[in-house]
């Protein structure tokens, strides 16, 4: 039996809002998170973490309508897709069949938004609602991470089993606070310590874009305070890459207001936003005391590439200079991380585990230099199209959501010189808020070209 998205029922909330796909995408998404909070938990941690990104293999087989348009990343993303089906097929250092069928999906499933979010009506009112259903359940992560601050113990939900596990017993994720009392760093409604910060990412993303959008005063409070609320978060996690890319984002957005000449936006967000990192900078230290400052201070101790190199930076050299001569056309699927873990037969002397610590690294490892280049193309266009739609002066306030995006994806490419982003839920993430942006961006113009 085939399923089209008229299947399901148009939900309306407050008569506007309809329901789609999307939602429940996010829904699912949130609910498997917090499924892991559930103790005793432990022995099905795997699968739940798996059922997340089936969710979007699910999605792609399920809604069968056909495109009336394909987003440009789409050609692209086909590219990667085939890059991984020739790596699964000729390279001689693939881990294990099954490693490589589960590396493949993997890649497949975060992708997949790209396809059937395109097969969604996502109207301007559905994409709002998507949005603020974002916001609210991140914004309610960070309150979490407040509260586990300021109540060590108390709001503390359950921890994974792999931090309680690892050579250190979780004790290095600790975080000493002002009043001397010891805590995980806050974990929001996830179950790894620090994972707060993710939820204070959106939340002050979306929290600072609804504040500028709307003229609702009581919308404009709640938006400025979730933005304090996930910046706090932030600096108690001590995530200092999560910053960066906070600070990236809204440069960015700053400057997609400056280019389409919201000069009085612009001039608002730009003094609000520095009072918000400075003052919620001092509350933080008031909490979290001498390690936070410390911990952040250290950005400042040398020149961003010094710091880089002295951190993250010895990864992106060990792929260039070493993995990069010995792997150019890839060191076989399934030979890093959880699907290695989860899937991998390390037998084999030649195909045995590669340590990666950022996505470069990953790509060069799966596909070597032609999956580099085809999915660097695939998130320029994904860029380049958040571009197109933020500068249009024929979508109105919408492109503000435009320049959210564009700021988003700005911040998400720094950060894949920090971890692999692109594979996990966090990429599922990227390609979502990418696709339905374009779609709703087309059902507004209608019938007028769209120029992306």
């Amino acid at each position: 039996m085939q399923h089209t998205t008229q299947d399901l029922p148009n939900l309306s909330i407050w008569g506007k809002i309809h329901w789609t796909w999307a939602h429940t995408f996010i829904v699912l998404q949130f609910i498997l998170q917090i499924l892991l909070l559930v103790p005793g938990i432990g022995g099905i941690r795997g699968p739940i973490r798996i059922a997340a990104f089936a969710v979007g293999l699910f999605l792609l087989m399920f809604l069968t309508a056909k495109e009336t348009k394909k987003h440009p990343a789409t050609t692209p993303a086909i590219i990667v897709l085939g890059i991984m089906l020739l790596q699964f097929c000729l390279n001689p250092y693939i881990n294990s069949i099954t490693a490589g069928i589960a590396q493949g999906a993997m890649y497949l499933a975060i992708l997949s938004p790209l396809f059937w979010g395109m097969r969604l009506k996502i109207t301007e009112n559905a994409f709002e609602s998507l949005m603020f259903m974002m916001w609210g359940i991140n914004t309610l992560s960070s309150i979490f991470g407040v509260l586990q601050v300021y109540n060590p113990g108390k709001f503390q939900l359950g921890i994974s089993t792999l931090v309680q596990n690892n050579r250190f017993g979780g004790q290095d994720l600790l975080i000493t606070l002002a009043n001397g009392q010891q805590t995980y760093r806050p974990t929001g409604l996830s179950d790894i310590p620090g994972g707060a910060a993710n939820a204070g990412l959106y939340a002050i993303l979306f929290g600072v874009v609804i504040a500028l959008k709307h003229k609702n005063p009581v919308l404009r409070i709640v938006g400025i305070g979730s933005a304090v609320l996930g910046l706090f978060c932030i600096y108690l996690t001590q995530v200092r890459s999560i910053l960066i890319l906070a600070v990236i984002s809204m440069v960015f957005l700053a400057f997609v207001l400056v280019k389409t000449g919201q000069i009085a936006r612009a001039t608002a967000m730009i003094s609000g936003v520095t009072a918000l990192f400075a003052g919620t900078f001092s509350w933080a230290i008031a909490i979290g005391g001498e390690s936070t400052l410390q911990r952040i201070t250290s950005l400042f101790a040398a020149s961003p590439q010094q710091i880089y190199q002295q951190n993250r930076g010895k990864f992106l050299e060990n792929t260039i200079d070493n993995l990069l001569p010995q792997y150019p056309l890839g060191a076989g699927l399934g030979r890093w991380g959880m699907i290695n873990n989860y899937f991998g037969d390390n037998v084999d002397l030649v195909s045995q585990p590669i340590w990666v610590e950022i996505q470069w690294t990953a790509w060069l490892v799966d596909g070597g230099v032609p999956l580099i280049f085809a999915y660097a193309f695939t998130i320029y266009c994904a860029c380049q199209t958040a571009w197109n739609i933020a500068v249009n002066r024929k979508l109105g306030d919408f492109a503000l959501w435009g320049g959210l995006i564009f700021a988003y994806d700005i911040g998400v490419v720094a950060l894949t010189f920090n971890y692999p982003i692109f594979m996990s839920q966090g990429g599922m993430e990227f390609w979502l808020l990418n696709t339905a942006l374009f779609v709703a961006a087309g059902n507004i113009l209608a019938q007028k070209p769209l120029d992306v």
